[in-house]
């Protein structure tokens, strides 16, 4: 039985690498360095080739590493490759308490509808298209990067590029990845912006003490990379612009149960769930002066959402059919579209090409058409949808009702004059939040259970922003280790019900968790066996004369390497030693090729085991592969750039 080709290309790679590792084998100085080089070339493998999900393959790596304590003596080993009370050391990291933090921050934010504020804010400067919406997002996130966390950028942002994904109807998976890249890029821009750069100065000090007076390092200020960091976050931003239908992925899977429900009501009800549209009554129009019933009747539209002014009326306790249209009022319109030409035609009066005022509102994740029922007991029965004030008392639209084989509708016209009969099914269009308050009563029974259950709670906004500050402010202005800072915040907003616990629990990405956790211990194998000490020995040694742009371009190669296996943090303890020493004796600035493995730490775009990249896989769906080929040209972009500004600022 022939072998399928995904499992045959799998077992090629697989003994490619198998003789790569025992050719490794014959070169390494010692066994330790053996073991985790074969260790290492493992996670590439099971990385590169998806053999089990990355999380899965973290884990399996930090087990056998683990295990190595046990079969020391059989590997030829005094110990194993980590101790095994070091191994799970990164359940408590900096970092990755950093990331729980953060996604609970951003949980929190959200929750209280000021990322939805900041995703429409977005959405009125950069429209629908992917080509407005990427650069104005990508910079702003970028921006943001500049003075805090790279991953807390990212995480924060999170919640806003799903609303706009959601509202936009552009896939997650093309949004997402250029976010991320940009947010990592961002760290760039200031010496706070990463922990590489943060912790440049400190290591220039140290190498300081042993060099002669004219050898000292001056150390970098704050904005001493900016030039360097702008022109590699307009290098991502162009990249995307002109590559990104290439190279990112096309997700849809986010949106197919929307467009399954906008089907099944086309199907059986003649509606269309997108026929949503926006109107502004100039002061000239009939219109004005008409109520909001008399212009349903005469025009067989229905009127969701008013804006007059004086805030937004939407749902229950909105929409008034007695309420009067005047000059200036903004109104959303749902309808058939035959209807909606002979409205304008006669009121004199055009739709906007999109949602504006209630692209918040209106949105798919905020509202949408829904089923109820009218069981046998309930109060409503005989009653009319104009008796019970229904779209004021309940937030209902009324579309349409079906009975048996029988279909009352806004186009036959009679829908809220027709008295309500056990079992009618309502067509409504409704906000999410007025259904779920649906389901506790007992005049209805909610048929449309696939909706976005979203309790928004904007009376919390004051305490959502006052810890999201106080944090802010401890991260910039103190020398609190950041975990601590970050978890202040979030238990902040536990504390005064921001967030349930529950839901703290359920905004962090576990997955992401597992990944960087078990990474943790591999780092540490590489570091402490003298692996990566060897692999630099090793290249440099290479390098022999060359000059030195091509010594300072293998520094940048080596340290973007190292961060993709290994901590940015640990990358740059390791190799701004020895590239100070280099540059010593090439006669080149020694800071300089300091600050270049410094900012190629961030170069870390290839495979998803920086912690932006993690944070992003689950939610877009993305596989290693599409990290692979968007982020490989995104490497080699990075490595160009960066060297050139260096050498142009420097």
């Amino acid at each position: 039985m022939p072998l399928a080709p995904a499992l045959k290309k799998n077992l090629i790679a697989a003994v490619v690498f198998l003789v790569v590792g025992l050719l490794l084998a014959n070169l390494v100085p010692t066994i330790e360095i053996a073991w985790v080089s074969a260790i290492l070339l493992l996670t590439i493998y099971l990385f590169a080739f998806e053999v089990v999900g990355v999380d899965v393959a973290a884990i399996t790596v930090m087990v056998l590493l683990g295990l190595t304590s046990l079969l020391a003596p059989l590997m030829g080993l005094q110990q194993g490759l980590v101790p095994t009370t070091d191994l799970f050391n990164g359940f408590s990291s900096n970092t990755v308490i950093s990331i729980i933090a953060v996604m609970i921050i951003g949980a929190g934010l959200d929750k209280t509808g000021i990322m939805s504020q900041v995703a429409a804010f977005i959405l009125r400067i950069g429209g629908s298209t992917e080509g407005r919406i990427i650069p104005l997002l990508s910079s702003t996130v970028g921006f943001i990067s500049s003075f805090m966390q790279n991953v807390g950028a990212a995480a924060l942002f999170l919640p806003v590029v799903s609303r706009i994904s959601a509202r936009t109807g552009l896939p997650l998976s093309r949004l997402l990845m250029p976010m991320g890249f940009c947010a990592t890029l961002g760290g760039t821009i200031t010496m706070v912006g990463s922990s590489p750069l943060i912790l440049l100065n400190d290591l220039i000090h140290t190498s300081n003490q042993p060099l002669q007076a004219s050898q000292q390092m001056e150390t970098f200020p704050l904005f001493a990379v900016t030039p360097i960091g702008l022109a590699l976050v307009i290098t991502g931003i162009v990249y995307f612009i002109l590559a990104g239908k290439f190279v990112l992925p096309a997700n849809k899977a986010e949106h197919t149960e929307g467009h399954d429900a906008a089907s099944y009501f086309s199907e059986t009800y003649g509606l269309q769930a997108t026929e949503v549209y926006e109107m502004v009554v100039p002061a000239e129009s009939p219109l004005v002066g008409v109520s909001v019933d008399e212009l349903e009747q005469r025009w067989k539209v229905r009127i969701i959402a008013v804006e007059k002014g004086d805030g937004l009326r939407l749902g229950a306790d909105g929409v008034d059919r007695g309420l009067g249209i005047e000059a200036g009022t903004v109104l959303g319109l749902l309808g058939a579209e035959e209807y909606f030409i002979v409205f304008s035609e006669e009121s004199g009066i055009n739709r906007r090409n999109d949602l504006e005022t209630f692209a918040d509102s209106l949105a798919a994740a905020k509202a949408g058409i829904a089923e109820v029922v009218i069981p046998p007991s309930s109060n409503l029965v005989g009653k009319t949808a104009r008796d019970v004030w229904m779209r004021k008392t309940f937030g209902l639209s009324l579309l349409a009702i079906h009975r048996g084989e029988e279909i009352i509708s806004c186009r036959t016209g009679g829908v809220r004059q027709t008295p309500f009969r056990p079992g009618d099914t309502l067509v409504v269009h409704t906000a999410w939040a007025d259904l779920a308050h649906l389901e506790q009563d007992r005049n209805f029974v909610v048929v449309t259970t696939e909706y976005p259950h979203e309790e928004l709670r904007p009376h919390k906004v004051p305490f959502a922003l006052t810890f999201f500050f106080i944090t802010l402010a401890m991260v910039l202005f103190t020398d609190l280790r950041l975990s601590v800072a970050l978890l202040t915040g979030a238990v902040g907003m536990i504390l005064t019900q921001v967030l349930s616990i529950d839901e703290a629990y359920e905004a962090v990405s576990w997955k992401t968790v597992f990944l960087l956790t078990s990474l943790i211990p591999l780092g540490m194998a590489v570091e402490s066996s003298g692996t990566a000490a060897w692999i630099a020995d090793q290249t440099l040694a290479v390098l022999g004369d060359m000059p030195t742009w091509v010594i300072q371009a293998a520094i940048a190669v080596l340290a973007t390497f190292f961060t993709l296996v290994m901590s940015n943090v640990g990358a740059t303890v390791l190799l701004v030693p020895l590239a100070v020493n280099i540059a010593i004796g090439a006669g080149a600035n020694p800071a300089v090729f300091a600050l270049t493995v410094a900012i190629a730490t961030s170069n870390s775009f290839l495979i998803p085991t920086h912690q932006v990249n993690a944070l992003i896989m689950g939610p877009g769906g993305y596989r290693v592969p599409d990290f692979m080929k968007a982020g490989g040209i995104m490497t080699v972009l990075f490595l160009v750039v960066s060297l050139v500004m260096l050498n142009l600022v420097f």
